[in-house]
C-alpha cells in the first residue's frame, strides 16, 4: 500500500496592530471591545466584538497603550481603566520567541 502524504494543518494568521506583523493566532493576544463598552484581554479567542491582536513584544505592548493603534484597530475609545487593566496583562520581558 502506497503512504499518503500528510496535508499540513491551517494555522489561521493574524497581524499585531502596532508592528504590522503576521504570525500564527495562537501566538497573539487577542484584544476585544465588547458591546457594553470595555476592552478586555480575551484568553480564549471566542470573545464577541471586535478584536485586535498584539504580539509579545514588550515595545508593542507599550506603544499600543501609549497611542492610538488599538483605539483605531478597535474602532473605539479606550478608558484609562480599561489601559490600566490591560498594563496588567503586558509581558514583563522581552519574548525571545517574539515575532
Amino acid at each position: 500500500m502506497a503512504s499518503r502524504q500528510q496535508r499540513r494543518r491551517y494555522v489561521p494568521q493574524r497581524t499585531c496592530v502596532v508592528c504590522r506583523q503576521k504570525t500564527d493566532k495562537r501566538r497573539l493576544t487577542r484584544i476585544v471591545s465588547t458591546s457594553e463598552g470595555r476592552v478586555v484581554v480575551d484568553s480564549s479567542g471566542k470573545l464577541a466584538g471586535r478584536g485586535a491582536y498584539l504580539c509579545e513584544k514588550v515595545s508593542c505592548w507599550e506603544e499600543a497603550l501609549r497611542g492610538s493603534a488599538l483605539k483605531r484597530a478597535l474602532k473605539s475609545d479606550v478608558s484609562r481603566e480599561d489601559l490600566a487593566r490591560l498594563a496588567g496583562r503586558r509581558p514583563a520581558t522581552e519574548n525571545e520567541n517574539a515575532v
